[in-house]
């Protein structure tokens, strides 16, 4: 047997074995919640680090195998390292932190580092650098969380910047495949609706959970209707339906009122098709969803070759680097479930879509337990724009809904999505925490219950403060 031959069967055999450890990571990653004891968790979570380094060392065994470059061993080693680093340092600075956060965030990373290395290794080395720095960044944002209160008091500052940058982006941003997107400060590209999402978050945090009156409710949805506007004007529609479902969830939750959600949805039902007639844009969005072969080697190339993709891919994938993901237009960014699809194969395109169920239901676990009204919303509201997002790029990729251009959180190319997507998990973090914080207090409230100081205990006291 020759070296290609045995290259071949390696690769092959290693698809395989990849396909079975993401099964048995993402069963894992739900039979933890059933864990009642802290031991029997600990194990679950040490078998899914085993599992994730043994899929993303047989990922670029593979890719090593098919390429021969050696700069991918240094790149897969340098690799390695960040993600022993961000479980061990996340671990150690935050022992009370959620260790299936943790996992399933570092999971998500490894995922999106195998296929943009597969598709660009330029894209790959610049995707790992702001990695790398966001994750340092996001380190510290769990304590910031946990003893600023004073972010639960700036509403009016979350609105008036959150309207100011994407008002700034309609301004002065470049158009980029016919959306305004991006501005580019020091030969930096800065995609604002990203961060503007965590920004809209804590902005209808604010206004919603002080008080529920009907002159509350308006102006909140003004204001909300307001970042939407934007959007649409921009034509950046996938960040658009983000804001809009995740305000009418943060607005059902905090009322509890179903006709305030059912007004909302009619309004949007109306503005939909106001913007259908009005924009011409929109209107070509929907024209490709519907019959996207109509104009196959147009507007509607890009969906067909992602169905074709998906289509070659079956259950089990082709195989890293026996595919052809390149063939689909703006593939790292907008398509990139359906690269995954193609060549690791539907079982793992099922289990990466429960991976991020998980996570969603880990944040909605976290708000639910939260007694604190604004970090309840906040919570529920990054969990919101979370799994939107993901429904709308694989929803997009998959010609279920039209397209939106979003980018899969944590596994598609861009650095102002990585970033920002590092920052919520961050700020999730630090929420968890805070409701650990609040468990142990009460726990403590409880055991030793308040009483009267003697008088030998004043004097201790006063003698102490001297």
């Amino acid at each position: 047997m020759n070296l290609t031959n045995l290259a071949g069967t390696v690769s092959k055999a290693a698809q395989y074995v990849i396909i079975v450890l993401a099964v048995i990571y993402t069963i894992q990653s739900y039979t933890v919640f059933a864990q009642r004891n802290r031991m029997d968790r600990e194990q679950i979570f040490l078998r899914q680090n085993v599992s994730m380094f043994a899929i993303h060392f047989l990922a670029y065994l593979i890719m090593y195998l098919n390429t021969m470059r050696f700069d991918l061993l240094l790149f897969y080693g340098a690799q390695v390292l960040f993600l022993m680093f961000t479980l061990l340092l996340y671990r150690n600075l935050y022992p009370r932190a959620s260790k299936s956060l943790i996992n399933n965030m570092c999971m998500l990373l490894s995922v999106g580092f195998i296929m943009i290395t597969r598709l660009s290794y330029d894209q790959s080395v610049k995707q790992f650098e702001i990695a790398a720095a966001g994750m340092a960044l996001s380190l510290l944002i769990p304590l910031i969380v946990r003893k600023l209160l004073v972010l639960t008091k700036m509403t009016w500052g979350y609105v008036f910047v959150g309207i100011g940058l994407l008002a700034l982006v309609l301004i002065a941003a470049n158009v980029t495949n016919g959306a305004k997107l991006s501005i580019y400060i020091g030969g930096f590209s800065f995609q604002a609706s990203e961060f503007v999402k965590i920004i809209f978050v804590f902005a209808m945090a604010g206004l919603l959970s002080t008080e529920h009156s009907f002159r509350r409710v308006v102006i909140a949805t003004v204001l909300a209707a307001a970042h939407v506007m934007i959007l649409v004007i921009s034509t950046d529609l996938g960040s658009a339906l983000i804001f809009f479902v995740t305000y009418m969830i943060m607005l059902f939750v905090a009322t509890r009122n179903p006709f305030l959600s059912l007004i909302g949805i009619l309004a949007f039902c109306a503005a939909a098709i106001a913007a259908y007639f009005l924009f011409a844009h929109i209107r070509v969005r929907v024209q490709i969803w519907a019959h996207p072969f109509a104009d196959y080697s147009g507007s509607g190339y890009q969906i067909c070759q992602s169905l074709f993709a998906i289509a070659a891919g079956g259950w089990f994938g082709t195989g890293l680097y026996n595919g052809s993901p390149g063939a689909i237009p703006y593939v790292a960014q907008d398509f990139m479930f359906s690269a995954i699809l193609e060549e690791l194969g539907g079982i793992f395109g099922i289990c990466l879509i429960l991976i991020c169920m998980a996570v969603f239901i880990m944040f909605v676990n976290i708000a639910m337990k939260l007694s604190n009204r604004f970090y309840r919303l906040a919570a529920l509201g990054i969990g919101t724009t979370y799994a939107t997002q993901v429904f709308l790029t694989i929803g997009g990729g998959t010609k279920l809904i039209p397209m939106t251009g979003v980018t899969l959180p944590l596994v598609s190319y861009g650095g102002s999505s990585l970033l920002s997507t590092l920052i919520m998990f961050a700020i999730v973090q630090g929420l968890y925490m805070l409701r650990s914080d609040e468990v142990r207090q009460n726990y403590a409230a409880q055991v030793m219950p308040e009483r009267e100081e003697t008088p030998q205990e004043v004097y201790i006291d006063r003698r102490i403060e001297r």
